[in-house]
């Protein structure tokens, strides 16, 4: 067990936390503990690589934990009326149509390497920053007037891409 799988544990541990802020309406707290686990994602990556500390572990359970995060709390969201839900279903969406490639390619016997693809890694970003303004407008009473519709559009958009950018590889692959 490495300092970055710990802290990556953590950042699983805080997800339910998180979740339970929200509807809770505890608004600042939510918003706290997600800036926290964010920035537990960057401080395992960095120590990970500077510190040769990368484990096959650490592969699989960073991006589950990332995932588990921005999954729930845009679901949640979109239950407590924070974000649109159409929202919520093309985030969720994205990741259940590359959770469902990946073990048909494995089923049939063609595993498929998922590596992040730059788009993918700017939909990342994008969904992390629209989830943390999301939280920040109920926590702090933030108004940006019709720059959240704009900044909504973007993450949806860097979804749609994203995830055709994925199934275009997968589909390479099994057609391979």
């Amino acid at each position: 067990m490495t300092i970055p799988n710990i802290i990556t544990i953590g950042r699983l541990i805080i997800v339910p936390i998180v979740l339970v802020m929200i509807m809770q309406g505890r608004w600042v707290s939510a918003f706290i503990l997600f800036v926290v686990a964010g920035v537990s994602d960057a401080v395992d990556g960095f120590i990970a690589r500077r510190f040769n500390m990368q484990s096959e572990f650490g592969a699989y359970i960073d991006p589950l934990a990332d995932k588990g995060l921005l999954v729930s709390i845009y679901v949640t969201l979109a239950i407590v009326g924070a974000i649109p839900s159409w929202l919520a279903i093309v985030v969720v969406s994205r990741d259940a149509m590359i959770v469902s490639a990946v073990l048909l390619s494995w089923v049939m016997g063609r595993p498929v390497e998922i590596r992040p693809l730059i788009v993918s890694k700017l939909n990342t970003v994008g969904q992390i920053a629209f989830a943390a303004f999301a939280l920040a407008t109920n926590a702090f009473g933030i108004n940006l007037g019709g720059l959240e519709d704009i900044a909504m559009f973007i993450v949806a958009a860097l979804t749609v891409v994203s995830a055709g950018a994925y199934l275009g590889d997968w589909l390479r692959h099994m057609a391979a």
